[in-house]
């Protein structure tokens, strides 16, 4: 298990979007927890929740029991989610959602053949990690799909290089056509994807690929389930999920981390008829306990109250402008992308344009020093990611921004 920086803290006290180490210093935090307490720190209306379901003396029945926070917790992303006839499943986290997705296709198509995307990651179980395309995360080849991978979030090889947006979409589904006639036989499963990949460095697919894609895995009648663990819940600012910035409306919709606001959750919004399918018993012992349910009922309607997603468009815009405005001075940045509060920075060799993850260390080290917590990831280990809470204010996306520049600029400085 790694720890972020050289001399790793402790952290032992949040208030909004700010946190405290043990040594008293007070972080802006923009990486939250992985993309986790989305919507910040000692949340009231969270607390509360928590705090009166505590005091019933009920802290877990499991699903042989009815749950009434859980119905209406599901009710609430059936109808958020589009997907017709939507039911709900509830779990612990991103992989085990994913898990039980890989489940339901492959049972509904009678197939162990599964697409994913290159530089995707999905969780770190046995049939996550078989749909994770990134060497540093995979254990081992052993797998219980046959798995293969598409493009569709690798602009920066050779043979995409310059594309536009529209030339790069169809170069991706004529790739695809060609694994679907080369590579497997009938009845594939599923398209397992990241609307914007979370450990792949925030790296994304032009919006329309999917719905390009969708078109084909149509026509031979294969699934397609959105991973949304970091992507949903009006992250991205222009949409509530992920996905549906291609204008799509998948078969399947997986979900984690935000919801819960730290508490563990995660699960799966599909077709009532995929989700009905499977012909065993099915549970999950703590999936959608009495504790984390009431957690995320709270998060959930605080985003919807206060709007968030409009509120991840505007400060994610301060962000993202202000980083690229500083990049055409800054050779050391080789990109800035992003989408609302999930925004990504790539770090270069200023001479060679090579991927620098020293570099994006060296980053790590002085915002904070600076006093902000970012996060590290990408192919290579060189791209700075963040995803502060969709509380983030527009003074403190204005400071972080400062903070983020007068770092990029001490290691551009460096690297000359």
């Amino acid at each position: 298990m790694a720890l972020y920086y050289n001399e790793p803290i402790e952290i032992v006290g949040g208030k909004g979007n700010r946190v405290v180490d043990a040594n008293g210093k007070s972080y802006l935090d923009f990486f939250a927890g992985i993309l986790t307490n989305m919507i910040g720190y000692d949340v009231p209306e969270v607390r509360e929740a928590v705090e009166r379901q505590l005091a019933t003396g009920v802290v877990h029945t499991s699903t042989l029991y009815l749950i009434r926070s859980q119905v209406e917790l599901a009710e609430k992303i059936a109808r958020l989610s589009g997907i017709p006839d939507a039911k709900v499943f509830f779990t612990n986290s991103g992989t085990e959602a994913n898990e039980t997705a890989l489940l339901l296709a492959t049972y509904a198509r009678g197939s162990d053949q599964v697409l994913a995307m290159r530089q995707s990651y999905h969780g770190r179980s046995f049939g996550a990690v078989s749909v994770t395309s990134n060497r540093s995360w995979k254990n081992n080849s052993l797998s219980p799909l046959n798995v293969h991978f598409l493009h569709g979030a690798d602009r920066h090889l050779a043979q995409f290089r310059g594309m536009s947006d529209a030339d790069y979409i169809a170069a991706c589904v004529d790739d695809l056509r060609h694994v679907l006639a080369t590579a497997v036989t009938k009845d594939v499963a599923a398209l397992i994807a990241e609307p914007i990949q979370g450990v792949g460095g925030f790296t994304m697919a032009p919006d329309g690929l999917f719905a390009a894609y969708k078109e084909v895995l149509d026509e031979e009648g294969i699934l397609f389930i959105s991973d949304e663990v970091q992507t949903g819940w009006g992250r991205t600012g222009s949409a509530f999920f992920g996905i549906q910035n291609h204008g799509v409306t998948p078969d399947m919709m997986t979900f984690a981390k935000g919801l819960g606001n730290g508490f563990a959750v995660g699960g799966i919004v599909a077709r009532g008829d995929l989700m009905d399918g499977p012909h065993a018993v099915g549970l999950s012992t703590f999936g959608g306990n009495p504790i984390s349910m009431a957690a995320a009922n709270a998060t959930l309607d605080y985003v919807l109250d206060h709007d968030l997603q409009a509120n991840a468009a505007r400060t994610g815009e301060i962000i993202v402008s202000g980083l690229r405005e500083a990049a055409g001075r800054l050779p050391v940045v080789g990109d800035v992308r992003g989408k609302g509060l999930m925004f990504a920075i790539e770090l270069v060799d200023p001479a060679t344009g090579a991927p620098a993850p020293a570099l994006a260390a060296r980053f790590m080290e002085e915002t904070k020093r600076l006093g902000l917590l970012a996060g590290k990831g990408g192919l290579y280990g060189s791209t700075l990611r963040m995803a502060p809470p969709l509380t983030l204010t527009e003074d403190e996306a204005r400071e972080g921004l400062g903070i983020l520049v007068t770092a990029l600029e001490a290691v551009n400085d460096e690297a000359r």
